[in-house]
């Protein structure tokens, strides 16, 4: 996690939850804004309603704790890979953030890969290119 880019991994913590305590919003606009293919498609309604859910006592906690933990997860999957899966499994990624690296991480661990990548979305594929995203998902679940 050396990468400038990704600082939030290692900020958490009761400093950082006193710092970010009443401006979710501009915390949160940092992502938006720093990881979409295109940050206007992340609209005011939405951007109000995360803002506000995250205000909420705990939330910030918890997603601070989801960054805290990657180094575990590495741990883990390194050796849950030992493994393969055999059922199929679908890698979206986003031409503007993960793109073909979701399905390329998903066949170290996997054996049939079905890879999808969303143009022109940013990290939030829900939020930029909902109808997209469910076309994929619907389209790979089709018998």
């Amino acid at each position: 996690m050396r990468l400038p880019v990704l600082w939030h991994f290692d900020f958490g913590g009761k400093d950082a939850l006193r710092l970010v305590h009443g401006r979710e919003r501009i915390y949160l606009d940092r992502f938006w804004n720093d990881f979409a293919g295109d940050p206007r498609k992340i609209d005011e309604a939405t951007r109000a309603h995360y803002a506000k859910l995250y205000a909420r006592p705990g939330a910030m906690q918890a997603a601070f704790a989801q960054f805290q933990s990657v180094r575990k997860d590495t741990e883990d999957n390194a050796q849950w890979v030992k493994t393969r899966l055999t059922m199929p499994v679908l890698a979206v990624g986003a031409e503007k953030s993960f793109g073909a690296s979701q399905a390329v991480q998903m066949r170290n661990a996997a054996s049939d890969v079905t890879e999808v990548i969303i143009p022109g979305a940013g990290h939030w594929l829900m939020e930029e290119a909902p109808a997209e995203t469910v076309k994929a998902v619907q389209d790979f679940l089709k018998p």
